[in-house]
């Protein structure tokens, strides 16, 4: 298997860098991206020197999407390793329980993803204390004495605070913390959380990365040392590895992800602007909005504002007539989707947010036809 392009080979346009990650290096009458391969042992005469062994260490369809990944997270930087895992709450796991050990302190969002209380009690049940206070606002430097692991989720999800990551990188390192940053919501191409100095960049593929609601993935993006050698090794232990079919399908979808993330962003924005001046709608977030909490710290550490809006509405029932009364837009959990969707958070009980509050992952439908429609469905719903 021939070793894919080197990162620094590549020019420096995001979409030609997209379109491009990872690939192999052209072979006479073989494909430009290689079929999966599905194996779960490779011929190994003599010494197991090679790359592959068996099918839980490694896989060739996975190297191929960790490059292009790594090429995406790390631009043109050496020493840079990805490992992709079957789900986002894999590659989240990866790194909690392969970085802490009993008497190890954690500081965690309190309003990051819904799923992270139930890590939260698997830590604690390991003899790990475990800390949280909220994204905005840097509240996460307050607690960050003795800590060994600093968790940052910016955006976070579903209130979409914003976090100064360089500030509260370089306060976990001065006091001997390692940061992971969970970068689903943002996207390789939305910030890069390596270049803001974070010693890792998590995130769940199944999101924006591969825009189809087809897969579940997750990954780990880190420079070489031990920390990312003990993700690894948890990786193997646990076997919480990806399907080489999962892998492909990530791997193809990257290609256009500029293209995705680019005329999502675009109509999120204009979704927000369509929402802002509605008097049923209150508590709207979106980063990209210049009146925005986060907008200001946000415009200084990412490119790209993301595809997700949240608004409140007065009332469940409002919130449960506006979803139901709208006909682009699917009432569905997630978000990144080609497709539209929205969801009354509150449904899931996870999150402390008001009954009506909306999280709506915007499309990639046309603009114009995605505003009327949500314009539409919330006149409806007040009747």
């Amino acid at each position: 298997m021939n070793d894919s392009h080197r990162a620094g080979d590549l020019p420096a346009g995001e979409g030609t860098r997209a379109v491009r990650a990872g690939l192999p290096e052209p072979v006479k009458y073989e494909p430009t991206l290689p079929g999966p391969v599905f194996a779960a042992h490779f011929h190994l005469p003599g010494e197991p020197t090679g790359p592959y062994t068996y099918g839980r260490d490694e896989n060739p369809t996975w190297t191929h999407l960790e490059h292009a990944i790594g090429e995406l997270e790390a631009p043109g930087e050496d020493g840079v390793e990805t490992l992709v895992f079957a789900s986002g709450m894999a590659a989240i796991s990866s790194v909690l329980f392969s970085q802490l050990r009993a008497g190890d302190a954690v500081v965690l969002p309190s309003d990051g993803y819904q799923a992270l209380p139930l890590a939260r009690a698997q830590l604690e049940a390991y003899g790990i204390e475990v800390r949280t206070a909220p994204t905005g606002d840097d509240a996460q430097l307050g607690v960050l004495d003795g800590a060994k692991l600093l968790w940052i989720e910016s955006p976070s999800n579903p209130g979409l605070d914003v976090c100064d990551i360089r500030r509260l990188v370089e306060a976990a390192h001065a006091r001997g913390a390692l940061v992971a940053v969970d970068n689903t919501l943002a996207t390789p191409l939305g910030q890069r959380p390596l270049a803001l100095g974070a010693d890792f960049s998590v995130a769940s593929g199944t999101k924006q990365l591969t825009g189809h609601g087809d897969v579940l993935l997750g990954y780990v993006t880190g420079r070489a040392g031990e920390p990312m050698t003990a993700v690894r090794r948890w990786r193997k232990i646990v076997g919480a590895i990806p399907g080489p079919m999962e892998a492909w399908i990530a791997h193809r979808s990257i290609a256009t992800l500029q293209l995705r993330v680019d005329r999502q962003s675009a109509t999120a924005l204009a979704v927000a602007e369509a929402l802002r001046g509605r008097p049923e709608v209150t508590g709207l977030r979106y980063p990209g909005l210049p009146e925005d909490p986060s907008h200001k710290v946000a415009s200084q550490q990412m490119r790209r504002y993301g595809c997700v809006v949240s608004f409140t509405l007065p009332t469940r029932e409002r919130a449960e007539r506006f979803l139901e009364a709208l006909r682009l837009v699917d009432d569905a959990t997630s978000f990144g989707g080609v497709r539209s969707t929205a969801e009354r958070r509150g449904r899931w009980g996870g999150d402390a947010v008001p009954e009506g509050f909306i999280r709506m992952s915007v499309g990639a439908e046309d603009a114009e036809d995605l505003v009327a429609d949500v314009v539409r469905a919330l006149e409806e719903s007040a009747l």
